[in-house]
């Protein structure tokens, strides 16, 4: 039996991963966490082979914790599910540790194949993520300016990205709104741009987000 922990928010997201899992057979859910933080507590208490870990959630996100937990555990294998399909988040994940890199929509055979390939010490990343870093190699575009920006900016540009408000982000990642407020000017000057609209322009542009969340 191979020893997982699930971390991500949405309780029914964890619940529905974990029946699909369990109905397999060969795997067992050893722990359960809500964030970062809750997880690399949990890694002390128990001992998962693979972590399956989604991006953005409240407190330490996917992005932060990746690193954190391998500190812990060198030889443990984390595999991130999330919505976003943009190649920067696994390639930031991807040079932080994680082996594998799946999407909210994988299926249950796709999610079981990711596990035995990290647990062989392949990397697995799902097909669509696969094809545009692959594209991303050879574009001669240049460099994203969102490639300069840490684990947090990066949570915090995905959070007002969804539409959020400084005070509604502050709460969700445990922050001072005076620290948020100073992530978001900083990620105004990293980006090269002066309002909340123009960043969003240029997330779409770079293909971080579908649409503008906002308008002027």
């Amino acid at each position: 039996m191979t020893n997982i922990m699930l971390v991500d928010d949405h309780d029914l997201v964890r619940t529905g991963v974990k029946r699909l899992l369990e109905d397999h057979g060969e795997f067992t859910i050893v722990a359960e966490a809500k964030n970062g933080e809750e997880a690399i507590d949990q890694l002390r208490k128990t001992d998962p082979q693979v972590v399956l870990m989604d991006i953005n959630m409240p407190g330490i996100g996917g992005l932060e914790a990746t690193p954190k937990l391998l500190r812990q555990k060198a030889d443990l294998k984390i595999i991130i599910i999330s919505m976003h399909t943009d190649e920067l988040y696994p390639q930031r994940l991807l040079k932080a540790g994680a082996m594998g890199y799946l999407t909210k929509g994988s299926r249950i055979d796709e999610i079981v194949h990711a596990i035995h390939e990290v647990l062989a010490n392949r990397h697995y990343i799902t097909p669509e993520i696969a094809q545009r870093l692959a594209l991303s190699q050879v574009d001669d575009g240049g460099e994203s300016p969102f490639e300069s920006l840490s684990s947090r900016e990066l949570q915090v540009l995905l959070l007002m990205m969804d539409g959020k408000k400084v005070v509604e982000i502050s709460d969700e990642l445990c922050l001072s709104p005076k620290t948020v407020s100073t992530y978001r000017h900083r990620l105004h000057d990293k980006v090269g741009v002066k309002s909340d609209i123009e960043l969003a322009r240029m997330a779409l542009f770079y293909g971080l987000i579908e649409n503008v969340p906002f308008k002027n």
